[in-house]
């Protein structure tokens, strides 16, 4: 499962390499996050044998992913694979992720090796990652180990676990849904895993800019939101991690990113807390 949102030249390319796969059971939907743009009309040209939904508005990773999520739900899918679409995937990626799950039926989510889309030999993530709960510090693996989380770049999601535990949290409109979702698989007795075999390459942050003020306003908000919810003292990580975030701007002089960090933290508060999606 693809989610779009104005960036058709990725998600074909993505698709591309979704075509090149071994693995035969596979059936690629795209979803536009209401675009606005050409992108379902280029896409709908370039593949029309695939499934093209269209959201008709933006409702952000964790809604625009859980209507392609329903979709497979409602089809009969017993594995769900989320991609971002500026990922370019290995023909044999899907299939190590699905072996790998079949191997252990606790597992719950599996994750694939990440690499950056212009250093392919550089890993990007080994899967996921850690989040300390006490400062509220996250980092991304970069060596095989275990993760926290599953980072949603390239998630494969165990159907029966997904309808037990809910949902992407439409709360969060983009960052920390993959986390708050890999620790509400793990609280309910889920196994998370990452098939070393499995490589993909990722851009990074194409929807929202690398290093830009929306994305860090967006950042900001959610990290809020999820301290909020799991972390056993959320003020402490809560002020360290803004504070840290705030400092860093600072000392570059980036004003446009102090004020929008700023924003994130301030709108984190006040925005609908997350609830677990359970539909």
């Amino acid at each position: 499962m693809i989610l779009n949102w104005r960036g058709w030249q990725d998600t074909l390319a993505c698709i591309q390499s979704l075509k090149r796969s071994d693995y035969t059971n596979l059936q690629i939907v795209v979803v536009d996050n209401d675009s606005q743009d050409e992108s379902v009309s280029q896409i709908r040209v370039s593949y029309p044998d695939i499934a093209l939904i269209e959201t008709r508005r933006n409702l952000g990773f964790a809604g625009g992913n859980n209507i392609g999520i329903r979709y497979a739900l409602e089809h009969g899918a017993e594995y769900i694979w989320l991609l971002n679409n500026d990922t370019v995937v290995d023909p044999g990626a899907l299939t190590a992720m699905v072996e790998l799950a079949e191997k252990d039926r606790r597992i719950g989510v599996v994750g694939s090796v990440l690499y950056y889309m212009e250093q392919p030999t550089k890993v990007q993530a080994w899967g996921g990652g850690r989040v300390n709960l006490i400062t509220g510090r996250s980092r991304h693996l970069l060596a095989p180990g275990e993760p926290h989380y599953i980072t949603g770049a390239s998630v494969l999601l165990r159907s029966e676990a997904i309808k037990q535990v809910g949902l992407l949290d439409e709360g969060f409109f983009m960052y920390w849904e993959d986390v708050d979702l890999s620790l509400r698989l793990r609280k309910a007795g889920w196994k998370l895993a990452v098939a070393d075999d499995a490589r993909v390459l990722h851009k990074e942050s194409a929807s929202a800019g690398k290093k830009s003020s929306f994305q860090d306003e967006l950042y900001s908000t959610s990290s809020v939101q999820f301290l909020w919810r799991h972390a056993p003292f959320p003020l402490l990580p809560l002020v360290a991690v803004i504070g840290a975030r705030l400092l860093k701007r600072v000392l570059i002089g980036d004003w446009n990113r102090v004020k929008a960090t700023w924003r994130g933290f301030i709108r984190g508060f006040y925005v609908k807390q997350p609830d677990s999606q359970s539909s």
